[in-house]
Parts: structure tokens; sequence; C-alpha cells
């Protein structure tokens, strides 16, 4: 069985453990969506749940994903390593972990996708796996005919997590703000590898 992904920035759990426990095809035929993992990833800090967006070129509704150019007339690079700094330096393996996280906050991409592949290789191979996914060669919109493609492509989504009967739970986990903001499931990975370190998650 295959599991079909979109690309996504520092994506939540639920897609990092889909990585694991299966090989993994990336969608690289379909158009830009706004306002999804893509490009977006939340995080828990003392206020609660941010998101951090990663700005994009203006793109039309039918912009190739793997057109998508990085909008660098921001210091959008500096402004997420602050928040996230701020959020972890408190956690038990943000120091450990740091170094290999905050050289994609200094280096430019031209490309959003290719920024997402590199910083999701070098995160799971902190969890011990090596990820060499395939791409599709073609955009389909359905795949429920293909017994061998278990399609993931939107049902990973920063809005649908907060539905009732999201289908991916996980085990709670030790997070540093829950004593203000209570536990919160399905934040970016970076939450679970700053608080719990890279430990294999079930």
């Amino acid at each position: 069985m295959i599991t079909l992904l979109s690309t996504a920035y520092l994506p939540p759990i639920e897609y990092i453990l889909k990585c694991m426990q299966t090989p993994v095809m990336l969608e690289v035929c379909e158009h830009y969506i706004k306002q999804s993992y893509r490009n977006r990833t939340l995080i828990a800090t003392a206020n609660g749940v941010q998101a951090l967006s990663i700005p994009v070129v203006h793109v039309s509704s039918k912009m190739p994903i793997l057109d998508v150019h990085i909008d660098y007339s921001t210091p959008w690079q500096r402004l997420h390593w602050k928040t996230l700094d701020t959020a972890y330096n408190g956690s038990p393996y943000f120091l450990y972990f740091q170094d290999y996280i905050r050289p994609f906050y200094e280096k430019k991409y031209e490309f959003l996708f290719d920024y997402n592949l590199e910083l999701m290789q070098v995160i799971l191979k902190l969890f011990g796996k090596d990820f060499q996914p395939q791409r599709t060669s073609e955009f389909i919109t359905d795949y429920t005919q293909m017994e061998d493609v278990e399609d993931f492509r939107n049902a990973i989504h920063p809005k649908r997590c907060k539905e009732e009967g999201y289908p991916f739970p996980h085990k709670p986990y030790t997070q540093i703000f829950e004593d203000r903001i209570g536990f919160v499931p399905n934040l970016s990975i970076v939450d679970y590898l700053f608080n719990e370190g890279n430990r294999l998650m079930c």
C-alpha cells in the first residue's frame, strides 16, 4: 500500500506517521491550494496555538505546485525561527535538535516544494527514516478505484483537524505549555520532537 500525500511545511504528527509506516508518493501534479499544510504549520505557544505560514509569490488558482516560489520580501524566516525559539527553548530537546532545523531559516530556497522536501528529509532522518518518496506522474482526482493507493492529500488539513471525528487521533504526550493551554493534538512534528525527542511515535 502506498500513501499519497501533498507537500507540507513542518507537517503534523499524523502526516509523519504515514511517512514512517508506509511507502509515500508525493503529489507533484496538483495546483497550489491556499490555507493548507502546503505552506502552513501549527505550533503551541504560551498564548495558544499559532499558525506559521511561508509566504509565496502571488499565484493563480492554476499554479502547479512545483512552480510555486517562496516570497522573501518579508523576513519570514527570521520571524518563524524567533517564534519557534521562543515557544520551545525551554522544552527538553530543543537544544539538542535545533541545529538540524535552524539552517532552514538561514538558507534561501527558490521553490516551496524543494524547501518542504529537504526539511522533511532531515526531520524523518532524525526519526530513523530515509525519506525518498515517489512522485506522481499525472494528476488523478479520485483514487478510490486504486486499491494500492491511500489518498490523504486533502484528509490531513489544518481546518479539518478541528472537526469532530477527525480520523487521526494520537496518544497524548508532554507539551511545554500543557499546564496553561491544555494538551493540543495534531500539531507540527517539531512540537513532538522538541518535547519528546525522536523516539518512535505510536
